[in-house]
């Protein structure tokens, strides 16, 4: 799951600089057992600590469709929060990728929205050398580019296979470089706690109940010198299959929790 800035400060003394050798052999497994699924979300606020926002509330849809040679994704995002004045404002986000099974090759496409005025849009595709990279992003929105991605990028669809691999094999601590397509200036740093490796326990969902799963902490920070503050944080439950639950999304601003309330298994049609 996405998205841009969690205990980052507290713990930079003690990332290891990418998950371990042994978590490696297992990343490929997971990323073959990842589900195709639709999901639904209910967003809530959980805290304003500026004081300028009163109300927020949302809802998330994601999906995940095994496209046969790689992965395909959209999420859309629509919160509305409410001011200390009364006013509400509407943030919307539509985004869309393929990414290819080997974690090579990735396209995208993101478009944000505030009170329907557009305010950052983004399309591109983004390859990889090789497995752990280096490789290179072309923007055509919001204008043509090239940017290099740093020796270690992932595609998110890897990305998350391998802090699922990492926190099986024990890994507490992950530093791993990510693009994902929704910022115009390249890869990004995210830094992940695991923070536990479950057996399966009854959850709502039958298909889900019989699966391990890792509560996870992800902060997200620019490849800028000097940065000390995430842009974005968000903790949650995921599932081995890469199915995500109980998320606590933190903007800075504003934080919401998001809790799964449709849920589907999609075929795999390959």
């Amino acid at each position: 799951m996405r998205r841009r800035a969690l205990l980052a400060v507290l713990f930079l003394a003690t990332w290891a600089p990418a998950a371990s050798q042994a978590a490696a052999l297992p990343v490929q497994a997971v990323a073959q057992q990842m589900a195709s699924h639709r999901a639904v979300y209910t967003l809530s606020l959980d805290k304003a600590p500026g004081g300028n926002i009163v109300a927020a509330r949302g809802t998330m849809g994601y999906e995940v469709m095994d496209a046969c040679d790689g992965w395909a994704t959209r999420q859309r995002l629509d919160i509305t929060i409410t001011n200390e004045e009364g006013q509400d404002i509407q943030m919307v986000s539509d985004y869309a990728t393929w990414e290819s099974k080997d974690g090579l090759k990735f396209r995208f496409h993101m478009k944000q929205t505030t009170d329907t005025a557009v305010s950052s849009q983004t399309d591109g595709y983004a390859s990889l050398s090789r497995p752990g990279g280096p490789g290179e992003v072309h923007y055509t929105l919001p204008k043509p580019k090239e940017e290099a991605l740093p020796a270690g990028t992932l595609f998110p669809m890897m990305h998350t296979a391998t802090l699922i691999a990492g926190a099986r094999e024990g890994e507490k601590f992950m530093a791993l470089p990510l693009f994902d397509g929704t910022d115009e200036n390249g890869a990004e740093d995210s830094f992940i706690v695991a923070l536990d490796w479950k057996k399966p326990q009854p959850t709502k969902w039958p298909a889900l109940s019989a699966l391990p799963s890792t509560r996870v902490r992800l902060a997200f920070f620019d490849r800028k010198p000097g940065t000390m503050l995430p842009n974005y944080q968000v903790g949650m439950r995921y599932w081995v299959n890469g199915v995500a639950d109980d998320m606590q999304m933190d903007f800075g601003d504003f934080a919401m929790d998001g809790k799964m309330t449709q849920f589907q298994l999609l075929p795999h049609k390959c």
